[in-house]
């Protein structure tokens, strides 16, 4: 069987709100081994600021990713890197999300019927009332993350592989491996709007818009990444 182990960075916390990717990392296990000579790794032009309290988390700014390709650029490669795979994430709504998203305002195929693991959820159910984030669980299980200073797509991809293996019965084959396997659909949803829709949107009536304060737009944010970490990543307003 073949898994992608993937995980994304984002300029924030929902795409729906104008969000993007500025990476995304991906390995694959196969035969319940971690194959480093098959990696997907991009950095992203959000085409859009980066958030300072954001790029504090992942170490990503504007000037890193000026000259790189927005996510249309490297959406069919990463669909043919995914091909056939299962994919593995850690709090899978999360990552789907950004990526659903940017398939359907690329006009490109969803991925709603890839099936996918998630993790976090897989955790929970095994150990239930204990904190299960990334770090969390590889102190658990003694891997080394001494050299993971910055949230990074490709590295935490990697430290999942491990999690993963560790999660469901080390390097042996596992009869249960698909047991907690989803379709995508399942975790995150996107609806592509079609021209009647929109028509529709446009004649409904539009209050005027709040004006908020750059300073507390920020200040919201940075206390909305803050939540969504604390939380082991179990915000519902994705």
């Amino acid at each position: 069987m073949r898994f992608i182990m993937l995980d994304t960075e984002t300029t924030g916390l929902s795409p729906a709100n104008g969000d993007r990717m500025v990476e995304i990392g991906a390995i694959e296990v196969h035969q319940r081994q971690v194959n480093m000579q098959c990696v997907f790794h991009q950095y992203i032009n959000p085409q859009r600021s980066i958030p300072q309290e954001v790029v504090r988390i992942h170490g990503i700014d504007d000037q890193k990713v000026k000259d790189c390709p927005p996510f249309a650029d490297i959406a069919e490669a990463f669909l043919q890197f995914i091909d056939g795979a299962t994919l593995v994430i850690h709090n899978a709504p999360f990552d789907l999300g950004f990526i659903m998203h940017e398939l359907v305002a690329a006009g490109l195929p969803s991925i709603d019927d890839v099936l996918v693991i998630d993790t976090l959820q897989v955790a929970r159910k095994k150990y239930p009332h204990q904190r299960n984030n990334l770090n969390a669980l590889c102190d658990r299980f003694e891997i080394d993350r001494g050299h993971r200073n910055l949230h990074g797509a490709l590295l935490d991809s990697e430290l999942l592989a491990e999690v993963y293996l560790s999660m469901t019965g080390g390097r042996q084959f596992a009869l249960n491996a698909m047991d907690d396997a989803r379709p995508a659909s399942y975790f995150s949803r996107v609806k592509r709007r079609s021209a009647t829709t929109k028509e529709n949107i446009q004649l409904l009536p539009r209050r005027p818009a709040i004006a908020v304060p750059k300073e507390d737009q920020q200040a919201h944010e940075a206390m909305m990444v803050r939540i969504h970490q604390e939380s082991d990543g179990a915000t519902i307003w994705q």
